[in-house]
């Protein structure tokens, strides 16, 4: 049983060093080496403050966690900017007694995408995502954080399929 077990390890290796470097994220940087992901300001019409600067470091983190690209703060190989323009609560579901019985968080955020080494693959889109929650909760502390979590797990997911995975 170990022979085969071997065997399959030997395999598995030869095929994947035959098919060159593979991500398993899906992701292909290319011969980019570094990440520019520049502030993103809330220039939606409400403004939370936190919002700004979670979105900006969930979007570092997708990119360093996924890639093995080095962060810079400028002349990156890939270039990351926009704002955020929509943060929008609004009632989704009513009761009996029309009254909210759910709510929901969209956030959406402006991306202006540069490779500087394959100009053709720049864009600008936008990108948004929501979260539900119950009326009786207040959009605070751990139900702000959990719709946080959800929204930016989205969002980062998609600006990193547009972006390098070419999804």
């Amino acid at each position: 049983m170990k022979k085969y077990l071997y065997t399959f390890i030997i395999i598995v290796l030869l095929i994947t060093q035959a098919c060159g470097v593979y991500s398993f994220t899906g992701g292909s940087t290319g011969d980019a080496k570094t990440v520019q992901i520049d502030y993103f300001p809330n220039e939606a019409q409400l403004v939370e403050p936190s919002l700004s600067q979670r979105f900006t470091v969930a979007l570092q983190d997708r990119f360093l966690r996924q890639t093995n690209l080095a962060l810079t703060n400028d002349g990156g190989d890939l270039h990351f900017e926009g704002e955020v323009t929509q943060y929008r609560v609004i009632p989704i579901a009513a009761t009996a007694d029309q009254t909210a019985a759910q709510n929901r968080l969209t956030v959406a955020v402006r991306v202006r995408f540069y490779n500087r080494l394959i100009e053709e693959d720049d864009f600008e889109k936008t990108f948004s995502f929501y979260s539900d929650f119950d009326a009786n909760q207040q959009l605070t502390g751990s139900v702000l954080e959990n719709a946080y979590d959800e929204i930016f797990e989205r969002i980062t997911q998609d600006i990193f399929n547009a972006s390098v995975a070419k999804w």
